[in-house]
C-alpha cells in the first residue's frame, strides 16, 4: 500500500518512464514530445533555485541592521511621531528598490553574456539533425556524441554514428537488461581491476568512444566508454562519435545530485564576514551609548515617554540612537557597488559567477598563468622540419597528417596546424588522396605522450605515431647515432623556443621507423612582456605552468622578461623534496613545465599554505579541480564547458592583459566599498558621540524629525557611490579592519567636536555663528549634513575626480539641507518658559518660527568647508603613518617549518593492511612506493 505521490512530485524523483528511452535514433523524439517531457523535468541545466522578484526585493529587507531598522518603524508608531515613522519607511524602500534594482541590471548584462557562452548539443528530432543548446534537450531525446564536445546530459550509448545498423543488436541487450546499469563512475577504476566481482555486465563489441571524466574521478586517463555504457553530463569526449540517448535532465545526473548536495551549504564567503562583522560592531555600539544616554535621562528624571511632543524622552532616545547608529544603506551600497562592479567587468569580457569573486581578485598576489594562449598567441606555426637520413619529407608529413584527429569541428590547435602545413608540401596530399582507411584513433593523453592513428593500406596495415620526441623515439630501435642527434635536434629546438614533435611509423609488424621532428612555434602576445611588467608593479608577480618541456619554457620566459627559475614538475614530486623545501621552492620559482593537472592544484594548495591569494587560469576540464581551490579560478576563452563551471570568473577575450584589466578594476570595486565603510563608521561615531554627550551635559538633543532627514540625505547621497572614480591600489588590497576602525573613529570624533565648537559659538551673547538670526535645530542640522555628506570625499581619496553622479547626488541633498534650515521646516519652534527678554539667557539671536539668515547660512557653509579641510589633512596625514598603514594586512609569506615539515614527512607514510599467518587483519604503517607518491 505505496503513499500516493503528492501531484507534481513525479518532477522531483528524477525516474524517467521507459517506453521515453525507446526512441529511434534517425526519427528521434517530436516537438510535442519536447514540451511535454520539459514541463516534467524542466530545463536540463544545473541551475541554482531561482528567486521570484518579488522574493528578492523582500530579502533586502533581511538582517541584523535592518531588522534595528525595522524595529524603530515599530518604536516611532508606538510614539506616534508619524513623520518618523513615514522617512524610516522611506529609507527602507529606497534602500530596497535601488539594490534590487541594480543587482537585477547587472545580472541581466552577465546573463545576456552567459548565453553566448552556453553548451550547445546535436539533436535528432522528427527526423532531422539540428544544433541546440544543451539546455534545451530532454529524457529520451538522441544526441550526437563526438570528439572534441563536452557530453551535454547523462546519456546511454547506442551505437557507432558511423554504425546505425548495431542499433537492432542495442535493441535486443534492452530488451533483455543487459546493459550496463548506470554507476558512480568514481567507481569505475576499481571495478575494472575486479575480474568477475562487480555486478557489471561484459561490454559488447569494441570501444565506441572515450570521455575524459578526470573532473568526477580524478583520472588522468580517458575511459573506454562501450554500447550501453553511460556518459556522465560535464565530462568531455577525446575520442569518436556515436548516437546516445539522453537519460535525464540535467538535475537528475550525477554532476546535478552531487551539485545539489552542496547547494544547501551556502558558502556565505570572506565578503558576507566582514560586513556581518562591522554590522555587529556598529549594534553593540548603539546599545552602548543607548545605556550612556538612559544613564543621563536617569539622572535628569526624564520620563519615558512623556511629555509625547518633547524629543527629551528616553523612548525618543533608543529612536534617535537606533536611526542614526544603524547604517541601514551599509548593506545595500556595497552589495550594488559590487553588482554594478560585476556589469562593468561584463563589458570588459569577463563573466563574474559570483560577486564575492570580485574580492578576491582585488586581493589576489600571485597569478598562476597558463602559457598556450594566455602568455602565447596560441597561434602555432610549422618552421623547416628534421628529417631523418634517408626519410623524405613528404612521407613524414603524410604520417604526421594521418595521426591527427579526423574531427574537423574541433581539431587541437597541433592537428590544425600539421594539417594546415600540407599546403607547402603537394606530394604528401598526393600520398593521402590514396584509398586510406582509418580503423582506430588514439587521442593524446599525458601518460603516453602520443597521438597514434591505425590505418590500412592496399592490405598493409600502418601505425603513425605523432608525439613528444622522447615517445616517438622510444617506439623505435633507430641506432644510437641516429638517437643522440635526434635528440640534439630536440634540444637545440627547444633552445630556439620551438615545440617539437616526433613522427614515426610501423607498418603491419615490422619495426618502427624514426621519420623526424616537426619544429612548431608559438610566438608570445604582443601584449604580454608588458602586461607582466604591469602585472609586477601591482604586485601580482606571474608564474607560468606549461606542459611544455623545460628548455621550450625558459625560452618563453626569456622572451617575456618573466625570469628562469623553472623547474620540471618533477622536481616537486620524486626529487626527495618535502615540507619546508619544498614549499619554497614553489614560492621562489617562476614556473614550472611538463606539468599535469595535479601539479597546478599542487602549486596552488602550496602557495595558499604560504598565506598567499591565489588566482589561476585554466582552460581544459582537468583544470577544473585547480580553478576551484584557487582563491580566485580564472577559465581563459575558449575554455571548456567544465573549467567555466569550476571557475569564479569566466574570461571572454583572449591574453593576459584582460586579467590584469580585470584585476585593477576589482581593487577599483573595492576601493569604493572601503572608502564608504569608512564613512559609515565615522557618520555613526559623530552622532552618536555628539548627541549623547548633548543629553548628558546640556539635556539638549536634535530633534528626531530632523535626525531621519540627515539618515535619508545620507543615504541617497552615498547610493552613486557605485559610480564613482575610484583608483587601483598599487598592491593587493585587503580589509585591514583594524585600520579602518582606527581612521574612523579619529574622523567621528572630529566631526562631533566641530559640533560641539558651533552648538558653543551660540552661548556667546554675540549670537556666535549666528549673523542675524537663526534656529539652534535647524543650525546643527545643516552643519550635521554637509559634514557628513562631504565626509565621502574625504575617504575616497584624492587620487582621482569624483564622478559627476557623486557629485549631483550630494550637491542635490546639500540644497536641500539648505532650504530646510532657512525655512526652519521641522525646527519644532522654541518651547521655553519663561522667555525673558531677548528670548532668554543662551538664546541669543534666536527665532522661535526657526527660521535662519541666508549670511548665517553661508557662515555655516564656510564653517563646514573648513571642517571638511581639517578633515582630509587628517586622513591624509594618518595614511602617512606606516604602522597604521599596515595595520590589518595579513602576512602574505607564512612560514610554519615545523608543521610544514611534519606534513611532509606524513605524506610520505601509508596505512597498509596485512594478514598474519593465522589469517588475522593488522594495519601497519609504512613508507610509499615511489608507484604510490606518483599515483598522489
Amino acid at each position: 500500500f505505496g503513499a500516493k505521490p503528492k501531484e507534481g512530485q513525479t518532477s522531483d524523483d528524477g525516474v524517467v518512464p521507459e517506453q521515453w528511452l525507446d526512441t529511434d535514433i534517425k526519427q528521434g523524439i517530436s516537438n510535442s514530445d519536447v514540451e511535454s517531457r520539459r514541463k516534467r523535468f524542466g530545463w536540463n541545466e544545473i541551475a541554482s533555485e531561482k528567486e521570484s522578484l518579488f522574493i528578492k526585493f523582500l530579502m533586502f529587507f533581511t538582517g541584523p541592521i535592518l531588522y534595528v531598522m525595522e524595529l524603530a518603524v515599530i518604536l516611532a508608531a508606538g510614539l506616534r511621531d508619524w513623520i518618523d515613522f513615514g522617512v524610516i519607511v522611506a529609507i527602507l524602500l529606497l534602500n530596497a528598490a535601488v539594490g534590487w534594482y541594480q543587482e537585477k541590471q547587472a545580472a541581466d548584462v552577465v546573463a545576456s553574456l552567459k548565453g553566448d557562452i552556453a553548451m550547445k548539443a546535436v539533436v535528432i528530432r522528427q527526423g532531422q539533425e539540428q544544433d541546440i543548446k544543451a539546455r534545451e534537450l530532454v529524457p529520451g531525446d538522441i544526441c550526437v556524441i563526438e570528439e572534441g564536445q563536452t557530453v551535454p546530459a547523462d546519456c546511454r550509448l547506442i551505437c557507432d554514428y558511423d554504425a546505425p545498423e548495431d542499433f537492432e543488436r542495442y535493441k535486443e541487450l534492452r530488451e533483455q537488461h543487459a546493459l550496463n546499469p548506470e554507476e558512480d563512475p568514481a567507481g569505475s577504476e576499481d571495478k575494472e581491476g575486479e575480474e568477475g566481482e562487480g555486478e557489471g555486465v561484459a561490454h559488447q563489441g569494441h570501444s565506441i568512444i572515450a570521455t575524459d571524466q578526470s573532473a568526477i574521478t580524478g583520472e588522468s586517463l580517458a575511459v573506454d566508454k562501450f554500447m550501453g555504457d553511460m556518459v556522465y553530463y560535464t565530462t568531455g569526449c577525446k575520442r569518436g562519435k556515436a548516437y546516445g540517448v539522453v537519460e535525464t535532465s540535467a538535475k537528475f545526473s550525477f554532476v546535478g545530485r552531487t551539485a545539489t548536495l552542496v547547494q544547501g551549504a551556502k558558502d556565505q564567503g570572506h565578503f558576507k564576514a566582514i560586513m556581518n562583522n562591522i554590522g555587529t560592531s556598529l549594534l553593540v555600539l548603539v546599545m552602548f551609548w543607548i545605556l550612556l544616554a538612559w544613564i543621563g535621562g536617569f539622572f535628569r528624571n526624564i520620563g519615558l515617554a512623556t511629555p509625547e511632543e518633547s524629543d527629551n524622552t528616553l523612548l525618543r532616545y533608543v529612536l534617535i540612537l537606533f536611526i542614526i547608529g544603524v547604517p541601514v544603506g551599509l548593506p545595500v551600497v556595497t552589495t550594488t557597488t559590487l553588482a554594478v562592479g560585476a556589469a562593468y567587468l561584463a563589458k570588459e569580457q569577463a563573466i563574474v559567477q559570483k560577486l564575492t569573486a570580485i574580492e578576491s581578485l582585488a586581493g589576489v598576489d600571485v597569478l598562476c598563468s597558463d602559457k598556450t594562449g594566455t602568455l602565447t598567441a596560441n597561434q602555432l606555426s610549422i618552421r623547416e622540419p628534421y628529417v631523418a637520413e634517408g626519410e623524405d619529407v613528404n612521407w613524414m608529413m603524410a604520417c604526421a597528417a594521418l595521426a591527427s584527429s579526423h574531427n574537423i569541428k574541433s581539431l587541437d590547435p597541433i592537428d590544425k596546424v600539421t594539417i594546415l602545413t600540407l599546403k607547402r608540401y603537394p606530394k604528401a596530399r598526393d600520398i593521402l588522396k590514396d584509398d586510406w582507411k582509418t580503423e582506430k584513433f588514439i587521442p593524446f593523453d599525458p601518460v603516453s605522450k602520443r597521438i597514434t592513428t591505425i590505418c590500412t593500406l592496399r592490405g598493409d596495415r600502418f601505425t603513425c605515431a605523432k608525439g613528444a620526441p622522447k615517445a616517438v623515439l622510444n617506439l623505435t630501435e633507430c641506432s644510437k647515432e641516429t638517437a643522440d642527434h635526434f635528440k640534439e635536434k630536440a634540444s637545440e629546438f627547444a633552445r630556439r623556443g620551438f615545440r617539437s614533435l616526433g613522427v614515426g611509423y610501423q607498418k603491419n609488424n615490422e619495426p618502427w621507423v624514426l621519420l623526424g621532428m616537426l619544429s612548431m612555434f608559438d610566438p608570445p602576445r604582443d601584449d604580454t612582456a608588458q602586461t607582466i611588467v604591469e602585472a609586477q608593479q601591482l604586485g601580482v608577480p606571474v608564474k607560468m605552468l606549461t606542459g611544455d618541456a623545460i628548455a621550450i619554457a625558459k625560452e618563453t620566459c626569456k622572451m617575456l622578461a618573466l625570469g628562469t627559475k623553472v623547474y620540471n614538475s618533477q622536481k616537486l614530486i620524486h626529487s626527495g623534496l618535502s615540507g619546508t623545501t619544498q614549499h619554497d621552492l614553489v614560492e621562489r620559482a617562476d614556473g614550472f613545465a611538463e606539468v599535469f593537472p595535479e601539479h597546478k592544484y599542487q602549486v596552488v594548495e602550496m602557495l595558499q599554505q604560504r598565506g598567499h591569494l591565489t588566482a589561476m587560469t585554466g582552460d581544459g576540464v582537468n583544470d577544473a579541480p585547480s580553478l576551484k581551490k584557487a582563491d580566485c579560478g580564472i577559465a581563459v576563452e575558449g575554455a571548456s564547458e567544465a573549467a567555466q563551471a569550476a571557475a569564479d570568473i569566466v574570461f571572454l577575450a583572449p591574453g593576459l592583459s584582460t586579467i590584469v584589466l580585470a584585476i585593477k578594476i576589482a581593487r577599483q570595486i573595492f576601493q569604493r566599498m572601503k572608502a564608504y565603510i569608512q564613512y559609515r563608521i565615522a557618520l555613526c561615531l559623530h552622532l552618536e558621540i555628539y548627541l549623547v554627550t548633548s543629553i548628558i551635559i546640556i539635556n539638549e538633543t536634535i530633534r528626531s524629525d530632523l535626525i531621519v532627514f540627515i539618515a535619508l540625505f545620507a543615504d541617497l547621497a552615498t547610493v552613486a557611490v557605485a559610480y564613482d572614480n575610484a583608483h587601483s591600489e598599487a598592491r593587493p588590497v585587503e580589509w585591514q579592519l583594524p585600520k579602518i576602525w582606527t581612521i574612523s573613529i579619529i574622523l567621528g570624533i572630529e566631526l562631533a567636536i566641530a559640533t560641539w565648537v558651533i552648538r558653543g559659538a551660540m552661548y556667546v551673547p554675540s549670537g556666535g555663528i549666528v549673523q542675524n538670526w537663526g534656529n539652534i535645530q535647524e543650525i546643527l542640522f545643516l552643519e550635521v549634513a554637509l559634514t557628513e555628506n562631504w565626509l565621502i570625499f574625504v575617504t575616497r581619496g584624492g587620487m582621482t575626480f569624483p564622478s559627476w553622479q557623486l557629485i549631483g547626488a550630494i550637491g542635490a541633498v546639500d540644497a536641500l539641507a539648505t532650504i530646510f534650515c532657512i525655512f526652519g521646516w521641522l525646527s519644532g519652534g522654541i518651547h521655553q518658559s519663561p522667555l525673558p527678554n531677548p528670548l532668554g539667557q543662551y538664546w541669543y539671536k534666536q527665532t522661535g518660527d526657526g527660521h535662519t539668515d541666508v549670511v548665517t547660512v553661508v557662515v555655516i557653509w564656510a564653517y563646514s568647508i573648513g571642517v571638511i579641510i581639517v578633515m582630509a589633512i587628517t586622513y591624509w596625514l594618518l595614511n602617512q603613518i606606516p604602522s597604521l598603514n599596515d595595520l590589518g594586512r595579513k602576512n602574505r609569506n607564512v612560514h610554519d617549518t615545523q608543521m610544514e615539515n611534519i606534513i611532509g614527512h606524513l605524506s610520505k607514510l601509508a596505512l597498509k593492511h596485512e594478514k598474519d599467518e593465522h589469517g588475522e587483519s593488522r594495519w601497519t604503517i609504512a613508507g610509499k612506493s615511489s608507484e604510490e607518491e606518483e599515483d598522489d
